[in-house]
């Protein structure tokens, strides 16, 4: 299921940032790896989780409107 939130913040350097869920709940952590297109802050985006060792991240992230 294919979750909507927006970009707090993403470093394009260091290739992470945080997205804040729509529906309420805990940042999720974005990494490059996980994006399907260039994201910048205050971005709606539309994104999947994946669980991995390191927490809960955002995966498959395309923008829907800057």
């Amino acid at each position: 299921m294919m979750r909507l939130g927006t970009v707090k913040f993403y470093n394009d350097e260091e290739g992470f940032g945080a997205i804040t869920p729509s529906n309420g709940g805990n940042e999720v952590n974005v990494f490059a790896h996980g994006l399907s297109s260039q994201i910048k802050p205050e971005n709606i985006v539309q994104f999947n989780i994946e669980f991995t060792p390191k927490g809960v991240e955002a995966v498959q992230v395309t923008v829907l409107s800057a």
